[in-house]
């Protein structure tokens, strides 16, 4: 099974460049598992604290879970996913079952800054965009898809989202094998992957 990790800054275009990859291949051959999915479970405390979470500090993460998650796919085994709420900022009772595969997408902003996780990534890719490109798609989607107001949004910009990015995970870049600028524009930084994933499907077709 070939680990990939696709990290990156929110709103720099990871979810683009998973989804062209996903295009090129069979559901059965390629999963993707969100960081997303992973983070902890907060019904010990109010909603009110709950909303003032962190989401892009290490911490918000359970990376035991994701680990031994992978570890199971690894082993040919299925896992059941959490499903997380950004509304609630809890996991749904449901979960989603995942089969493995023989290649696993790990997508999320914070994967490179957990050394247990890094070390189970096969290729570390780094999605990197401007500063104000990822602001405009973050303030888009928060509304959308989060259901929060243009100011909220700037205010959790300026007080979480932009420090975390400079302490976090602009550092974490370090550690990536492929770097893409520009995030879903870089077709040739996407197809750069695609053609690794496929190298590696060929060959364990052989």
């Amino acid at each position: 099974m070939l680990i990939v990790g696709i990290a990156g800054g929110t709103g720099s275009g990871k979810t683009t460049v998973v989804r062209k990859v996903m295009e090129v291949f069979p559901n059965d051959e390629v999963i993707v598992i969100p960081q997303d999915s992973y983070y902890k479970d907060n019904r010990d405390i109010t909603l009110e604290e709950r909303q003032k979470i962190n989401f892009d500090h290490p911490d918000s993460v359970e990376w035991k879970l994701l680990i031994e998650h992978l570890k199971h796919l690894k082993k040919k085994g299925s896992i059941e996913m959490p499903i997380y709420s950004y509304l609630t900022c809890l996991r749904a009772k449901e979960t989603i079952t995942i089969k493995p595969a023989r290649v696993v997408l790990v997508e999320g902003i914070l994967i490179l800054t957990d050394p247990g996780l890094r070390n189970m990534l096969d290729i570390k890719v780094y999605v990197d965009a401007d500063a104000d490109d990822r602001l405009g798609r973050v303030i888009k989607r928060d509304i959308i898809k989060r259901g929060r107001s243009v100011l909220k949004v700037l205010e959790r910009y300026h007080d979480t989202v932009k420090p975390s990015h400079l302490q976090f995970i602009e550092p974490s870049k370090r550690y990536a094998d492929i770097i893409i600028p520009g995030g879903g524009e870089n077709q040739v930084g996407i197809q750069i992957l695609i053609s690794i994933i496929e190298k590696h499907l060929s060959k364990s077709n052989s």
